[in-house]
Parts: structure tokens; sequence; C-alpha cells
């Protein structure tokens, strides 16, 4: 070993790569991240390696970034797949419910039902009130809080299952479509009583009920009190083992005041009205 060997420190391990080298190993990460599925970390690769070169970020901090960018993609598809299959009928939330308006409703209580907590404990809810005092509205807010919560939710009207669970019955798939309305952490039937149901929808309505009894909730609408509910379906025993189930562990909110549509057909009076006293010309 020479003078000149100890003198002149070995560069190998020190030597930074070359912009090939970078890369090449860019290319690599590219793929992996691609490999893994992990496309939202792969697109914004990019823009997360110049962060961490401007800001001085630490291999650990970088790769934080990379993957929170992955974790919030994958659950904004999550929660879409989830609206998707929910079906709600309007983009009615808790925050745009008119609670002035709804005469007898607690807001501290609308409040814990929109934490889902009620779901934990199959809890139910019922919303009873004439039409267009917000039944509707209330439900698909409780129910979009549950899909952003990640719970399992589906939306129906209950003509529309019993008329669903009828072909099921026809078409030999009565057991497959009792369990896609069982599967659901939180069931909304809307509308009951809106409609005469014959005594097979009455039946399967019922079906439903009890097979979700205790295990997961329901969100149930009507315009007519649990007393004409024998009237409804048809069949007082019928009603009375469906209300049983129904109000074991239930929340009941009981809905009054004029109806949405006219307190909106009184606004556009008075704004007429004050509109052509506006303009109206004084006589010469």
């Amino acid at each position: 070993m020479t003078t000149h060997d100890l003198a002149t420190p070995d560069t190998t391990l020190t030597t930074r790569p070359t912009a090939a080298a970078q890369a090449s190993l860019y290319q690599q990460l590219r793929t992996h991240l691609a490999t893994l599925c992990l496309h939202a970390a792969a697109e914004h690769l990019p823009a997360v390696l110049d962060q961490a070169v401007a800001d001085g970020l630490s291999m650990t901090a970088t790769l934080e970034k990379l993957l929170a960018l992955e974790v919030a993609d994958t659950e904004a598809r999550r929660l879409a797949g989830r609206l998707r299959f929910a079906s709600l009928p309007t983009p009615a939330t808790m925050e745009n419910f008119d609670l002035d308006a709804a005469a007898g409703l607690d807001p501290l209580l609308l409040q814990e039902l929109a934490t889902c907590r009620y779901l934990e404990s199959a809890t139910n809810v019922l919303l009873i009130g004439p039409p267009g005092v917000g039944k509707t509205h209330l439900a698909v807010a409780l129910a979009r809080k549950a899909v952003e919560a990640g719970y399992r939710t589906y939306f129906t009207t209950a003509a529309d299952l019993a008329a669903r669970c009828h072909r099921a019955a026809i078409e030999g798939r009565w057991n497959y479509t009792m369990r896609f309305f069982a599967g659901p952490t939180l069931l909304v039937i809307d509308e009951l009583g809106y409609l005469p149901l014959p005594a097979e929808a009455a039946s399967a309505l019922f079906q439903v009920i009890s097979q979700r009894y205790s295990k997961t909730s329901i969100i149930l609408t009507t315009n007519r009190g649990v007393a004409s509910w024998g009237e409804v379906l048809g069949d007082t025993t019928v009603a009375a083992a469906m209300l049983d189930r129904l109000l074991h562990r239930s929340v009941v909110l009981n809905l009054d005041g004029d109806s949405y549509r006219l307190r909106g057909h009184h606004a556009a009076s008075d704004t007429l009205r004050r509109t052509a006293t506006g303009t109206r010309r004084p006589l010469q």
C-alpha cells in the first residue's frame, strides 16, 4: 500500500448517483407503486419528491406524505362506492335541514343521531308526521351521515321494497333478496302508509324487519301513527308483531308543522305580493 493510497479517501460510498442512476431509481419506484396498485402515490410521486427536496424533508416525512395521498384517494373511492350503493334520492344533509320549521324536534337528539352511535346498538329510528314536514329529508340526511361514517347503507321506499320482494318470490330469488335487505348496517324504508300494500307486501316487510331485529338498524318514515298500522298493512297481527320489533329499541320522532312545499308556496306568494306592491304606480 502506497502513501498515496493512505492519503486518498475512498469516495465510492459517498459519491452521489448520476442523473441516469437517479432516473432509473425513479422509474423503478414508479413501477413498484403501480405494481402494488398505489396509483395515487404513483401519480403524485414527482410533486412529493420535488417538495421533499425544496423543504429538506426526511425520508420518513416524504414517505408519510406519499402514503397519506394514497390513503385519501382510497377513502374517497370507498365513500363514492358506498354512496352509489346507498341509492339516496336527494342530496339532503343535516346541515341544510330546517330545524326551526320542524316543530317538536329536540336539536340535541338530532345531534346525537348525527353521530351514528345508535347504529352500534342496532337502534331504530321512526319518523312520523304528515306529508311535507321533512321526514324524508331527515332520513336521507341521517343515511348520508352513516355512509360518511363508513357504514353500509341502503335507501328504499316501502312500495319499492314490496315490489322487489314480490318479483323475487315469482323468480325464485326470495332468499337472495332477504339476504340483500339483511346486509346493510342501516336500511331506510321511506313512505310507509302513502300507498296501500297488498297482504304479501305486508308479509315481506315483516320478514325484512324480523331478520334485522336486534342486529342492524332501520330508519322508517310514515305519515300514519302507529295505532293505524293495522289498517295500513291490512293485518293487525302482522302490524303488532312488526311494531313490537321496531319499537323494542328505538327513537321515535314526531314531526309536525306546515309542509315544506306549502311554506315554499307561501314564501313565493309573499315575494310576488311585495314585488307587485313595490312596482305599483300611484294613481294620477
